[in-house]
């Protein structure tokens, strides 16, 4: 028992390390960026990015203090299931944001800075979300809001809630092109973000239907050194059975299996979709 909870014990205190490195980059694409190049991308961020240059308060504590009711909120409306570890890494986030402000402006070029700082922020939230945390702020907000108006997704309500922060980032600054640089910055932190979440090697789902299903699925497994499996399927057209085999494949492999099929029947049918992460025997290990 002693030896499970000492696992226990690591395993979360690994997560928190994690949480404070990734707070860290997140706050090193804000202050070397985004917020000396007014790059308002959305969140609790963004606000706090408009708030500084409107009345020069500080971007940490901004947000510290917006978070706060977010919480309150929270608690009271959701029953506090974003945790100790969403907590955490807000404060954690605040904290490092103005503590860091002393690093240096790396470039002027709005183009640039939406891109280099989407991107280190997206790797930096990506590593805190992967930890289980989240920094609170909009994606809160949006579960709170979707308490009361079930009918938008919190997807939905989050994508109004950025469009909103930065529509009102561009009044603020009168100047809508950053607004354009700050959607840019937005979506190349959401797609970091996927990325680290969900990996970048993506694999490929395949889906067969063949009168010589047991044929394809010998060769596939032979050849291909590729587990299959076999769907019982019916034609509604020719009432006729089918199995319709299922695997998944890297894409590298791709162009071997249509190879297999083409070969024993050329009349089969071919359905290819992207699997964004497997796990499991012959791809990534479980975490």
């Amino acid at each position: 028992m002693s030896e499970i909870n000492f696992k226990k014990i690591f395993g979360d205190w690994k997560s928190y390390v994690i949480i404070v490195i990734g707070s860290v980059i997140t706050a090193v694409a804000l202050n070397m960026f985004l917020v000396p190049n007014k790059i308002a991308a959305g969140g609790v961020s963004g606000i706090a990015t408009v708030l500084y240059y409107q009345f020069r308060l500080p971007v940490g504590v901004t947000m510290m203090v917006i978070n706060i009711p977010l919480f309150i909120a929270g608690i009271r409306y959701i029953g506090g299931a974003f945790g100790v570890k969403t907590f955490f890494s807000t404060l954690i986030l605040s904290v490092v944001i103005d503590l860091t402000t002393f690093l240096p402006v790396i470039t002027r070029d709005p183009m640039l800075a939406s891109i280099y700082g989407g991107a280190l922020s997206g790797i930096g939230l990506g590593m805190v979300f992967r930890s289980g945390a989240t920094t609170g702020g909009t994606d809160l907000a949006a579960r709170i809001v979707h308490k009361f108006v079930p009918f938008f997704t919190i997807g939905q309500i989050l994508l109004a809630i950025d469009f909103l922060v930065i529509a009102y980032a561009g009044i603020v600054f009168r100047n809508f092109e950053l607004s354009l640089f700050s959607i840019a910055s937005l979506y190349v932190s959401s797609r970091i973000i996927d990325a680290i979440l969900e990996g970048v090697d993506f694999a490929k789902s395949v889906f067969i239907i063949s009168s010589r299903s047991n044929e394809i699925a010998e060769r596939i497994m032979k050849d291909l050194d590729r587990g299959v499996t076999g769907l019982k399927g019916i034609g509604m057209y020719s009432k006729y059975d089918r199995t319709v085999l299922m695997c998944v494949l890297r894409r590298s492999e791709i162009q071997a299996l249509k190879s297999i099929v083409q070969k024993i029947d050329k009349n089969a049918f071919i359905i290819l979709t992207d699997a964004r992460e497997v796990l499991g025997e012959g791809f990534k290990t479980y975490d």
